[in-house]
């Protein structure tokens, strides 16, 4: 069974400019960093033309499809029948975009299946971790 599970969805970019684009994101969750899930974006939807990723905690995008939820850097919210807004804050300004909320419920389900919510601590690896950690601070 795979430990990673990664869905493309479509993104419409919010702007000034009344027409909005959408681009292919990625949406991406591993058991082996259970807590969080990712979104990548291509180059063309970056204004540095590279491809961006932006990690977070799963509970949250769950929280997002529900109501209002985030104060940091990743804040969601339902928008009409069946749209969540992401919104992504940076120095240099802030990114939203709306996701078709089935996806993103879809893309929860599936990673339900892979670590319960809930059961995140158990697929952690606390040794390597700690390991890791100390490798880089001795």
């Amino acid at each position: 069974m795979s430990t990673v599970i990664e869905q493309a969805v479509q993104a419409r970019l919010v702007a000034s400019d009344p027409r909005m684009e959408t681009v292919a994101a990625t949406l991406r969750y591993d058991r082996e960093d259970p807590f969080a899930v990712s979104m990548a974006f291509p180059p063309r939807a970056t204004l540095e033309g590279v491809e961006v990723s932006w990690a977070f905690a799963r509970e949250l995008l769950a929280e997002g499809v529900e109501g209002p939820a985030g104060v940091g850097d990743v804040r969601l919210r339902p928008y009409g029948y069946d749209r969540t807004v992401v919104e992504f804050h940076a120095p240099e300004g802030v990114a939203m975009v709306h996701v078709r909320t089935s996806e993103l419920r879809s893309f929860l389900e599936a990673s339900q299946h892979l670590v319960p919510s809930g059961r995140e601590h158990q697929y952690v690896d606390w040794d390597g971790d700690l390991a890791q950690i100390l490798e880089e601070h001795p």
